[in-house]
């Protein structure tokens, strides 16, 4: 199976989403005639294979069914960071080319705003209402048949990068000429072969629809016929009452949610039923290795860790007991073959710090009208080795640990420094919801560490707790680890998908006008919780 639609015979009133927090529900039946729907006023309106549609919008129910008429037409299906600004927004409504907007009541000022700036756009919608320049979405299909298309080939994604270390690229990958109702990477490879979900499951997703893995994840629990659960946005507690309430069996986090749930009173965590509870999948960022020891003791031996990108040109995945024996690992390659390289692209020993390369026999993706960005994704040697930007070493029996990312690695007196192992320390301390660590200005080092914190709770004193935290640094790390200063702020930036906008941060302390991220947005609503 790949699609909704396959399971509407067998199960037509069967759930196919439930929001949390307010209990609507969409059935199978509703999701396969509304997506024929939207799919038919796509096609009334030009749109063909390889065309664009865009969404921009908070986790709403609805988001589904505009997926999967995308999907099931031939089209490309861009999701939009709900917390960008106007123009940021605009800028991948134009870059992507989408003939086709759908926008939610919680982005409205922006869609608004964003009105002058995407006049190319000739579609615009808006859920459940209308104002000037979006028409109502829900009067402008109903009038279109409930049926499929005459000729369903299968669409994808265009995905844009966060921009946590640069502007956002949109990755591009092929459309291969198959049909909706033939298997898929995600939905039968994916969901249902490696983490064994099917149509008994239950899925609870709490992070934004806009991130590639939720958005994955959760169309590919439909692929192969099961309920999915959707959080509005994150909160601990509600996380654990929601596994409770929908017996979920699946779900998928990233570990800035550990770390707050696991700070929660411990009555509060032990005070609901998780026995439904099968597999939690994580990823998206690294993993403190005390955080997942902790959760393992919580939760029992059911974490189960994968290491991936929205380009999809590798992926390596651990399960429990292999984690259990390499603590730390992000695992070993299902697809791809990994390399890891220094600077000129020659390939370290085993154990040694460098770039690391997943090797493939075709390419699988480009950067959208950017071939410089996509040029440098590539070796320099071999085309079919391509690399994230992240560092890491492999061990003897071939598992793989991240070290950080590259861009964010710390040269101070010639010692090169890489802040996660710090940020995983702090992050442990009681006293820390969250760090980022990153390189400033020195005149004789080139570079030191410094630390910004966000505290639990009022900060009576800043140096005495600074002190403190020096002082758990002192004795968990070597002397050159150790951050120089530490400065705090009452939130850090860090989007619910767990990527930290560290270089908003950085660019303060270098100097950088505007402390510009990529084209995002340093906003209070970022965390999403």
């Amino acid at each position: 199976m790949s699609y909704p639609g396959a399971f509407v015979a067998e199960q037509p009133n069967k759930p196919a989403v439930v929001m949390a927090r307010t209990g609507d529900t969409i059935s199978y039946m509703e999701l396969e005639q509304r997506s024929c729907r939207f799919a038919q006023m796509m096609w009334d309106a030009g749109l063909r294979p390889g065309d664009h549609v865009a969404i921009f919008a908070d986790n709403h129910i609805r988001y589904f069914e505009a997926y999967w008429a995308a999907i099931r037409s031939g089209l490309y299906f861009t999701t939009v960071n709900r917390y960008l600004t106007a123009e940021e927004a605009a800028y991948i409504v134009n870059d992507c080319g989408a003939k086709v907007l759908v926008v939610s009541e919680a982005v409205r000022e922006v869609a608004i705003e964003m009105l002058p700036l995407i006049s190319d756009c000739p579609v615009r919608l808006m859920f459940e209402t209308d104002v000037d320049g979006y028409a109502n979405y829900e009067t402008a299909v109903e009038g279109y048949e409930q049926v499929p298309l005459d000729d369903e080939p299968r669409g994808s994604l265009m995905l844009y990068s966060s921009g946590t270390t640069g502007k956002p690229k949109g990755i591009k990958r092929p459309i291969d000429g198959s049909k909706i109702g033939d298997p898929d990477l995600i939905g039968s490879a994916l969901v249902g072969g490696i983490f064994g979900m099917n149509q008994d499951s239950i899925y609870l997703s709490p992070a934004p629809l806009y991130h590639a893995a939720p958005l994955g994840f959760t169309t590919g629990t439909h692929s192969v016929g099961g309920t999915v659960v959707v959080m509005e946005k994150f909160d601990p507690k509600e996380a654990l009452q929601a596994i409770e309430q929908h017996r979920v069996t699946h779900s998928q986090w990233v570990p800035t949610m550990f770390s707050r749930m696991l700070k929660l009173q411990r009555e509060e965590r032990e005070s609901w039923d998780l026995s439904s509870h099968r597999i939690a999948i994580h990823a998206a960022a690294p993993c403190p290795v005390e955080v997942k020891k902790q959760m393992m003791d919580w939760w029992g031996p059911i974490l189960h860790e994968y290491y991936a990108g929205t380009e999809l040109n590798g992926f390596c995945y651990v399960g429990p007991d292999d984690w259990l024996a390499h603590p730390g690992t992000v695992g070993r390659p299902l697809i791809g073959t990994l390399h890891i390289c220094d600077e000129d692209g020659i390939e370290l020993p085993t154990g040694e710090s460098g770039l690391i390369y997943f090797e493939r026999e075709e390419q699988t993706f480009e950067y959208h009208e950017a071939p410089e960005q996509t040029q440098s994704s590539r070796h320099p040697d071999n085309p079919f080795w391509t690399t994230l930007g992240d560092v890491g070493r492999l061990d003897e029996e071939g598992f793989l640990y991240l070290t950080d990312r590259k861009a964010f690695m710390i040269i101070s007196g010639g010692v090169n420094i890489y802040p996660q192992e710090i940020e995983d320390c702090l992050i442990l301390h009681p006293e820390v919801a969250d760090v980022a660590v990153f390189g400033v200005p020195n005149e004789d080092f080139g570079e030191e560490v410094k630390a910004v914190v966000q505290a639990i709770g009022e900060i009576e004193d800043e140096a005495s707790l600074a002190g403190r935290l020096l002082s758990y640094a002192r004795e968990n790390l070597a002397g050159y680890k150790v951050p120089r200063s530490i400065d705090f702020r009452p939130e850090l930036p860090r989007l619910p998908t767990g990527k930290l906008y560290k270089r908003l941060l950085r660019d303060e302390y270098w100097g950088v006008e505007g402390g510009s991220e990529g084209g995002i947005s340093p906003i209070a609503q970022i965390t999403d919780s």
